[in-house]
C-alpha cells in the first residue's frame, strides 16, 4: 500500500462503527417513508386543486402547507432517530458523497423545508396570494425528487433484488399521489364541495389501483426474474410470516378504498369517502413496512 493510501485511511472520517442488527431498516424507516409521502402529495394535490378549483381550494393554501411541514418533520425525526449514530449526521453535508442517495436526498429534503417555510410566510403572514401561487411549482417540482429519494436509496442496496428503482420509483409517486389526496380529503372538511372531493378520490382510486396492479405483477411473476426474488416473496405466500399483514394491506391501502369510492359516488356520501381515506393511510403503513422488511430477512450468504 502507497504512502499517501495509508494516510488516507488514518484519516477516514468514522460515521458508523456500531454493530449491524438483523434488520437494518426497522418500523422507523417505515413511518419515515409513511410521513414523506403525506408531505408531498398534500403539495401535489393543493398544486391541482388551485389550478381545477382556485376559489375553493385558496382555503386550503395554509392548511396544507402546514400538513407538509409537520409530515416532512416526521420524516426528517425518525430519519435521524433510526441513524445509528444521528449525531454525526452532520458529516452528509461537510463530507458529501454526491454519489449516495443519502446525501442527494438530505440536501433536497433541506431545500425543499425551506420552501415549505417560504410558503407558509407568504400565506400566513404576508398573506400573498400571487406569490404564493408563483412559488408552488418549485415547490412541486422538487417535491417530485423528495418523493422519489427512498427508491434512490433502495436501489442502491443491490444485494436486494426486490428493490428495483423503476418498480421502486413508480410505487412512491403512487404512494405519494394515494396518501395525498386521501389526507386532502379529510384536511379540506367543508372547505371543498363534493365535486372537488371527487377529483381527489379519482386520483386516490387510480393510484390504488396502479399500485395494486404493481405488487400483483412482482407477486405473481417476480419469481420468474430471479432466485432471491423468489425466495423473498416466499415471506409473504402460504404460511409465510408476512402473510397476513401483505393481504390485509392490499385489502386496506387499495381494494377497500377503490369499492368504498365507488359506493360514495352511488349513494353521494361523503363520509364513505372519508372512510375511504382513513383506510388509504392506515393500509398504505401496512403495505411499506411488508415491502421493506422482506427483503432484509433473506440471508446474504
Amino acid at each position: 500500500m502507497a504512502a499517501h493510501e495509508i494516510l488516507a485511511a488514518t484519516n477516514a472520517v468514522v460515521t458508523l462503527d456500531v454493530a449491524l442488527p438483523g434488520t437494518v431498516w426497522p418500523w422507523l424507516v417505515t413511518v419515515n417513508m409513511w410521513a414523506k409521502s403525506i408531505g408531498t402529495g398534500v403539495i401535489f394535490m393543493l398544486f391541482m386543486l388551485l389550478k381545477k378549483y382556485p376559489e375553493q381550494a385558496g382555503k386550503l393554501r395554509f392548511p396544507t402547507v402546514l400538513a407538509s411541514i409537520i409530515f416532512i418533520h416526521i420524516f426528517l425525526l425518525f430519519t435521524l432517530a433510526d441513524l445509528h449514530q444521528p449525531f454525526r449526521m452532520w458529516h452528509i453535508f461537510f463530507y458529501p458523497h454526491i454519489t449516495s442517495a443519502i446525501t442527494v436526498g438530505a440536501w433536497m429534503a433541506t431545500a425543499f423545508v425551506g420552501l415549505l417555510f417560504l410558503l407558509a410566510f407568504l400565506s400566513f403572514i404576508k398573506k400573498d396570494d400571487a406569490a404564493f401561487d408563483k412559488a408552488l411549482p418549485w415547490v412541486v417540482a422538487l417535491a417530485i425528487p423528495v418523493t422519489l429519494y427512498t427508491a434512490g436509496l433502495m436501489s442502491q442496496c443491490t444485494a436486494r433484488e426486490l428493490w428495483q428503482m423503476p418498480t421502486e420509483s413508480a410505487q412512491m409517486i403512487f404512494a405519494a399521489l394515494l396518501s395525498g389526496s386521501a389526507f386532502m380529503i379529510l384536511l379540506s372538511g367543508n372547505k371543498l364541495d363534493f365535486e372537488a372531493k371527487k377529483s381527489l378520490s379519482n386520483i386516490l382510486a387510480l393510484s390504488a389501483f396502479m399500485s395494486f396492479i404493481m405488487y400483483m405483477a412482482e407477486y405473481v411473476f417476480g419469481p420468474m426474474k430471479a432466485e432471491e426474488v423468489a425466495a423473498v416473496l416466499e415471506y409473504i405466500k402460504g404460511d409465510g410470516p408476512y402473510t397476513v399483514q401483505f393481504w390485509l394491506g392490499q385489502w386496506i391501502a387499495y381494494l377497500l378504498p377503490m369499492l368504498l369510492i365507488v359506493l360514495s359516488r352511488v349513494s353521494k356520501s361523503e363520509s364513505i369517502l372519508k372512510l375511504a381515506a382513513i383506510l388509504a393511510l392506515v393500509g398504505l403503513y401496512l403495505v411499506k413496512d411488508v415491502w421493506l422488511n422482506i427483503p432484509q430477512l433473506l440471508p446474504m450468504s
